[in-house]
């Protein structure tokens, strides 16, 4: 049986530096070829400067390494997304439309693409989203993130395309900063507290929003792309749920470790992004299908990312 070879675009960013790594660890590192618009600082196995907006380009890159698989991660969040909403759609949509031309073309067994909780807004219920609601978010990314959607279902019913996505939560990292979304305080406020620093939060402490640790965020990812064909039921976005906290709780949970820590709130644009958004999402559907279930509360994950941004910090 041949081994699936594996291209994952966006390798650089937050989540795929991460998925980088475990995907190597899982396949082998000469199965997995990461793929950016820049190279990495240090590279731990095969790696592409690719333009994903460059159609020929992503066609040449597959078909040299014989792709089988493409984890499509390339995207301007929602933050960044607002200072300039025209560029941010060419970009997010370009991207999307060259993956899944390329993957039913070339005939990929499968295809990950990311949605987001961006992909609500002010109609769906705030609280235990449902999987199936209205879909009017309030952003740039999340609309593209809805077409996205739309169009995933699209190719897998009218080309056959195995094309599966989860709704991301905010994620919460330690390998690398976030890069421009609206729940990036979540991050960064770990680093400034092992850093002895105040932080200055741009939401308001009662901002109450779904969150996802990342070696959560990982393992569903790996799980949803592993499990059989017919367990998918889901053909535009699973609703995927971690751990939802306000900027005031995960200060209470730090200042257990770091009795000092001060923060301010200082709300800016993105309050407004982030009050359209789920307050916790319900993913029945997905632990229904493919069993998915989180294994970090808030508790565990501040200890653990303390830890981690704590060593990190001293090298």
């Amino acid at each position: 049986m041949a081994k699936d070879k594996i291209l994952v675009i966006g390798a650089n960013g937050q989540i795929g530096t991460v998925l980088l790594e475990q995907l190597r660890s899982i396949h082998g590192a000469d199965q997995v070829i990461g793929s950016d618009i820049v190279a990495p600082r240090e590279e731990n196995g095969p790696f592409v400067v690719l333009d994903a907006t460059n159609v020929l380009a992503l066609v040449e890159t597959v078909h040299r390494h014989g792709i089988t698989q493409i984890y499509h991660l390339a995207a301007v969040l929602s933050a960044k997304g607002e200072l300039d909403p025209l560029r941010a759609w060419e970009l997010n949509m370009r991207t999307l439309f060259n993956v899944f031309e390329v993957a039913r073309e070339v005939k990929l067994d499968k295809v990950f693409f990311p949605s987001s909780i961006a992909a609500f807004g002010d109609s769906a219920p705030q609280y235990d989203t449902p999987q199936a609601t209205y879909l009017d978010p309030s952003t740039v990314y999340g609309i593209s993130k809805v077409a996205g959607e739309n169009w995933a279902g699209y190719y897998h019913k009218r080309y056959g395309v195995d094309i599966r996505s989860l709704r991301y939560p905010g994620v919460i990292s330690y390998q690398s900063m976030p890069g421009g979304g609206t729940t990036d305080y979540a991050v960064e406020i770990f680093h400034e507290a092992v850093q002895h620093k105040p932080y200055t939060c741009f939401l308001r402490e009662d901002t109450l929003l779904p969150m996802i640790y990342m070696d959560d965020a990982i393992r569903a990812t790996l799980e949803l792309m592993e499990a059989p064909v017919e367990n998918i039921r889901i053909r535009s976005s699973y609703n995927l749920a971690g751990v939802s906290f306000t900027p005031a709780q995960v200060t209470a949970e730090i200042k257990r470790y770091y009795p000092d820590f001060e923060v301010q709130y200082q709300p800016d644009f993105r309050q407004m992004i982030a009050d359209s958004w789920p307050k916790s999402v319900d993913d029945t559907a997905a632990y229904q299908d493919w069993g998915w279930k989180p294994q970090f509360d808030l508790a565990r994950m501040t200890q653990v990312k303390i830890g981690r941004a704590s060593c990190r910090e001293r090298v």
